[in-house]
């Protein structure tokens, strides 16, 4: 029988924890917060490698301390989606200035993410979906895409999505409405629950 834990330990304990030195704390953050993150930055970017740099990147600077999160201001999560956010935009611009952005064609995303848990014929037909959607997303300018990942694929509220993208409730709402016409354009026929959701 598989012991569960009583009571989950908040994340600014773990702060605390790990400021301490206490390895498991990172773990537990690290695990507790990986993967949504990493999931934000790829479908953010459409590189699963880019984003396993952004998640290394975000960690470490959790774990050196260098990241000035203050419990005061909101929960950690969205602090990290809004670091994740900072460290994307920061290498867009870096590349803006060196080579010209590609157009967007047949092949625009490396990104795969299988769910085991899904029977096979389930899963081609929902992995095809997710490809169209991925497309349509990978489409979007970047400020629409971040709120629309972090709002359709985070359940993040649109105060958190305000913070994290440093602009003001009227605007998320603005760009997400915007964003969803867009993908509903994009998609077509298809018109998967991700966009009729919350409408």
């Amino acid at each position: 029988m598989k012991m569960t834990e009583p009571t989950t330990i908040a994340d600014t304990d773990l702060l605390r924890q790990l400021r301490l030195g206490d390895a498991s704390a990172f773990r537990t953050l690290y695990q507790r917060h990986q993967g949504a993150l990493f999931r934000f930055a790829a479908m953010r970017c459409g590189s699963t490698d880019t984003a396993a740099d952004v998640v290394q990147e975000v960690f470490m600077g959790l774990l050196a301390g260098s990241l000035a999160f203050d419990a005061t201001r909101g929960a950690l999560a969205p602090f990290l989606f809004g670091v994740a956010r900072n460290l994307l935009l920061r290498q867009e611009e870096a590349r803006r200035r060196t080579a010209s952005l590609p157009e967007l064609g047949e092949d625009d995303s490396e990104l795969e993410l299988p769910d085991d848990s899904a029977e096979p014929l389930a899963r081609m037909l929902s992995d095809e979906r997710a490809e169209d959607v991925r497309r349509a997303l990978a489409q979007l300018p970047p400020h629409y895409r971040d709120v629309v990942i972090l709002y359709e694929l985070h359940d993040l509220s649109y105060v958190e999505i305000a913070s994290i993208c440093q602009i003001d409730l009227g605007t998320v709402r603005s760009r997400l409405s915007r964003a969803r016409s867009a993908l509903v354009k994009r998609l077509g026929a298809h018109r998967p629950t991700l966009i009729d959701a919350g409408e």
